[in-house]
């Protein structure tokens, strides 16, 4: 591959991961609601969707989505129904907890895997990465096969998204446990992840 595409595709990817988005306070809202663990499963559920994109749009289904544009507005309104379904979820459990506990009890780790993987396939911003900006990166002079090109920046994009929302997960997670030192607190900061999981919702709808 070119290797001077590919590095201005990394600097790119990093500079777009670093910018606050969907995916961004979707770590944060689940790592200040129930800590470490449910974090960083949260971003290998994230990265485990973007992985899926990757295959997909390697064989094809990028071309398939620019033929059926209105694809994308489904998408995007199916993953922030989604994305209220777990605020709503979230913001419930409060009332439902007579005597709440400093730190909310972590989900399964399967649960959180399923929901957050759902909730990355669902991100229209994923899907318009790979129909946008992937392509410009790729170079048909090198006599690779293009979707092995695809594949390639696609699993870079994974491989970044893992290292950098790893590192938000574990410093939001640290922030939560100094603040949900009290019962009071702690309902707090789960009120604050089910908050933030709407804003998330509606950031999801305004993506375009």
């Amino acid at each position: 591959m070119d290797a001077r595409l590919v590095v201005l595709f990394l600097g790119m990817d990093l500079l777009l991961i670093c910018t606050p988005g969907p995916d961004m306070l979707y770590v944060m809202a689940r790592s200040l609601g129930q800590g470490r663990r449910t974090g960083l499963t949260a971003v290998a559920g994230i990265c485990s969707g973007y992985t899926v994109h990757t295959v997909l749009a390697a064989a094809g289904l990028a071309a398939a989505l620019r033929a059926v544009p209105a694809a994308l507005p489904a998408m995007r309104y199916a993953g922030a129904a989604y994305l209220i379904f777990l605020a709503i979820k979230t913001l419930a459990s409060l009332k439902n907890s007579a005597t709440p506990v400093p730190g909310a009890t972590p989900q399964p780790a399967g649960r959180v895997l399923r929901q957050s993987m759902l909730t990355a396939l669902l991100n229209p911003k994923g899907v318009l990465l790979y129909l946008s900006l992937m392509p410009q990166f790729i170079s048909t002079e090198t006599g690779i096969p293009l979707g092995f090109q695809l594949a390639a920046l696609g699993l870079l994009h994974v491989a970044n998204c893992a290292v950098l929302y790893g590192l938000l997960a574990l410093a939001t997670a640290r922030a939560s446990h100094a603040l949900t030192r009290t019962p009071k607190a702690a309902r707090r900061i789960s009120a604050v992840s089910g908050t933030m999981l709407l804003v998330v919702a509606a950031a999801t709808l305004g993506t375009h």
